[in-house]
């Protein structure tokens, strides 16, 4: 079933989402590598950032995934869309909370839990590992945004690729 949200037949939402799952990714090694070293630039800057990032590129490539989920007809498919989008976005509102909460009027809150954003971190990293081994099964177990109508020249006799001009 071929995507309605794309560009030049190549659908958009996995063209988008490797960017806020690096970035998101990225931010946690930050906070790591902050517990690690012990140098505040990792997550007051790097993790911070990284994170607003992956919060912003997140919500642009759930318009497209929207798009494609409000398109689905096959009952299995839209059971496995549903859990993947219900999961996606309790990632997403995971890392909003952390990154609110490293914010100086959100981390008045907790002030007696100062690893609670780091923890909310882990738990958003496992969501995204989860959704993304949803979001395979869509593609390579359901077909969902997968154009097969299109021929491929692998799909070509092999007698024909060897063939040359007199």
């Amino acid at each position: 079933m071929a995507s309605k949200a794309s560009i030049g037949g190549h659908p958009i939402h996995p063209m988008l989402i490797p960017f806020p799952i690096a970035l998101f990714i990225f931010s946690f090694v930050a906070d790591l590598i902050y517990l690690w070293r012990g140098n505040p630039i990792w997550r007051d800057y790097l993790a911070f950032y990284t994170m607003l990032g992956g919060i912003i590129g997140a919500a642009a490539a759930a318009v497209p995934g929207l798009i494609d989920w409000a398109t689905l007809t096959d009952r299995a498919a839209v059971r496995v869309a549903n859990w993947h989008a219900r999961i996606n976005v309790i990632t997403l509102v995971i890392f909003v909370a952390s990154f609110y909460l490293r914010t100086a009027s959100g981390a008045s809150w907790v002030t007696s839990l100062p690893m609670l954003p780091f923890y909310l971190s882990i738990v958003g990293v496992i969501g995204l590992g989860i959704a993304g081994w949803l979001g395979g099964q869509l593609v390579f177990a359901h077909g969902v945004a997968v154009d097969t109508r299109k021929g491929s020249k692998s799909e070509q006799p092999a007698t024909q690729h060897h063939i040359r001009a007199a």
